[in-house]
């Protein structure tokens, strides 16, 4: 049986390069250009005419740890909820106050990269804090 050991996440976009620059200032991550070209603008600048704005971005973490992020340019926008969402693990091991200020922290750190702060999901019985956010295009993620 063959066990699978990596997996590769997507996003549907309508700007590849702009989530995928996003992404890697969240996640630490390094965004990879097309080969052969020394810049996004000069990959753009190569296409034939009404083809511009590429049609995907990557991002990956450079340890290799976790896992590739695809962005794929999709005609359509987003039009509801996602189904699958990332969960950005800034207050593991935190609780309480501590988790909040935490989780406080980040999101001010991401605001100026155009993430969309959410609802503050605080702790009960069964969970802990979480703050729900939108990436630069609306995607739903969670700093947890």
């Amino acid at each position: 049986m063959v066990s699978i050991k990596q997996v590769q996440i997507t996003f549907d976009c309508a700007e590849p390069v702009r989530v995928a620059r996003f992404w890697s200032e969240v996640l630490g991550y390094v965004a990879s250009l097309p080969d052969g070209f020394a810049t996004w603008d000069d990959y753009d600048r190569a296409l034939p005419p009404g083809k511009q704005g590429p049609a995907g971005a990557v991002c990956a973490d450079p340890s290799g740890a976790g896992p590739r992020l695809y962005f794929q340019r999709v005609p359509e926008g987003k039009v509801v909820k996602n189904r699958v969402h990332l969960d950005v693990r800034v207050g593991t091991g935190l609780v309480g106050e501590e988790r909040l200020a935490a989780l406080e922290a980040e999101c001010a750190r991401l605001l100026p990269l155009g993430a969309v702060r959410g609802l503050l999901l605080v702790a009960d019985e069964e969970n802990e804090s979480c703050l729900v956010m939108q990436d630069v295009e609306g995607n739903e993620f969670c700093l947890d």
